[in-house]
């Protein structure tokens, strides 16, 4: 393993507070979706991980993984959960359609295999939860996350995200998008919920990935304190943020000292000096609500069914670079008084996880960031207006959200992806 230069605390602070945040005119965007796995026939039985390479392997290979056709990247997450992810985009429309095409062809390469996606933000079966990831990384992170209880290995195995990536801003606006992009939080918990069970069961929860995420390791889930300077929040909060892991030599397991931070390691030297490439893999091993990674990457979504993330692509990208429907959904969320709260624990973003649009502020702040964006959408002429339109009369209008169709379906038992089609 090569390593580079020794850090110091304050070569590491300016080189967090120059790649954490990439300044120029907002103009690219992108979107990450996950799915779980299910087996076709038995969507209760766990699914080998050989058998979904199998299927996969009729697609065209490379050094990165398979290709697909719009560029998408494949990656796999420690539970078996499946990530497309898409490359940037100027239009919010062409990295649609490119997610798209390629969703198909990764669906229909698992339907051969007997295989599918399902979009939910916890997996809704009762089914045997295994970490497939054997990389020593996830290793040291399933042991690190055990010192807490169940959550962190539910979060690895058990739930699936959409993310939509928008870019940072320019140096008088990249404050204010912070800002705006935290302040969107729970109305985008409560209007995209889409996690009532886990381990076939309803929680109580619209959002049970949320309640998950509130309750792992604060140093690396919570947003950084509020502050006019995003830069200095972030630098403070990666380095004193407790090390998940450290890199060893092969063979050797990578568990870092517990309580150990990254600003303590830079000052005791730990069992060797820290170099810039531990510092940005460090980086990767934080999952706040919003991540600067040169741009912004809004966490906060449950994974949705079918091409649903389309719908948060669009709400998010209209709402954060439209600098109208910024303003619009500034002045939506401003009466929900919650500048300065600490995703994921305040209260607001549990009662947008816990009730989802059924709470009446949050549904009010949600409608009118939902016409916002669709009269942006409108303005551009943009083909995503149609499916955010629909999301927001078949959801938020009615006070409701995609976990409400799950326990529907759950009562009913009309869903496959919630029943076994077949004897096992």
């Amino acid at each position: 393993m090569t390593l580079r230069a020794e850090l110091t605390e304050a070569s590491a602070e300016r080189h967090l507070g120059a790649i954490c945040f990439k300044i120029g005119p907002p103009a690219l965007v992108g979107v990450e979706a996950e799915w779980f796995v299910h087996d076709v026939r038995c969507p209760g039985a766990p699914v080998d991980p050989g058998r979904v390479a199998a299927a996969l392997a009729v697609l065209p290979d490379s050094a990165d993984g398979p290709v697909l056709p719009a560029g998408s990247r494949l990656t796999y997450e420690p539970g078996g959960q499946v990530e497309l992810s898409s490359p940037p985009a100027a239009d919010p429309a062409d990295c649609a359609a490119g997610l798209s095409s390629d969703q198909a062809v990764l669906r229909a390469a698992l339907a051969a295999g007997g295989l599918r996606l399902t979009g939910s933000g916890t997996d809704p079966m009762d089914r045997e939860r295994r970490m497939q990831a054997t990389h020593p990384r996830y290793r040291a992170m399933q042991r690190y996350f055990d010192r807490g209880g169940p959550w962190g290995r539910i979060m690895m195995t058990g739930t699936a995200s959409v993310q939509v990536c928008v870019d940072a801003g320019t140096e008088a606006d990249h404050a204010e998008r912070w800002r705006l992009a935290h302040e969107l939080g729970p109305v985008l918990v409560g209007a995209f919920a889409n996690s009532p069970l886990l381990e076939g069961r309803p929680t109580g929860w619209k959002s049970t990935r949320q309640l998950v995420w509130s309750r792992m390791d604060p140093s690396r889930t919570l947003a950084p304190p509020p502050t006019a300077d995003p830069r200095t929040a972030w630098t403070h909060y990666v380095l004193d943020a407790a090390l998940l892991c450290l890199r060893r030599p092969d063979g050797l397991p990578w568990d870092a000292p517990a309580g150990l931070t990254f600003r303590g390691w830079l000052r005791d030297g730990g069992e060797r000096p820290a170099a810039l490439a531990d510092l940005d893999y460090h980086r990767t091993t934080l999952f706040p609500p919003v991540r600067p990674r040169g741009h912004l990457e809004l966490r906060m979504m449950d994974a949705q069914p079918g091409e649903g993330w389309r719908v948060p692509l669009a709400l998010v990208s209209a709402l954060m670079d439209d600098p109208v429907a910024a303003d619009e959904a500034r002045a939506a969320l401003e009466r929900l008084g919650h500048a300065g709260s600490r995703a994921p624990r305040s209260g607001l973003w549990r009662r947008a996880a816990a009730l989802g649009m059924a709470d009446p502020d949050l549904r009010r702040a949600a409608l009118l960031c939902f016409a916002a964006a669709e009269r942006s959408l409108a303005r551009r002429g943009s083909e995503l207006r149609t499916g955010l339109v629909e999301f927001a009369e078949r959801y938020p209008a009615r006070g409701r959200c995609p976990a409400d169709d799950q326990l529907a379906a759950l009562r009913t038992g009309a869903a496959p992806a919630l029943q076994e089609d077949a004897p096992c």
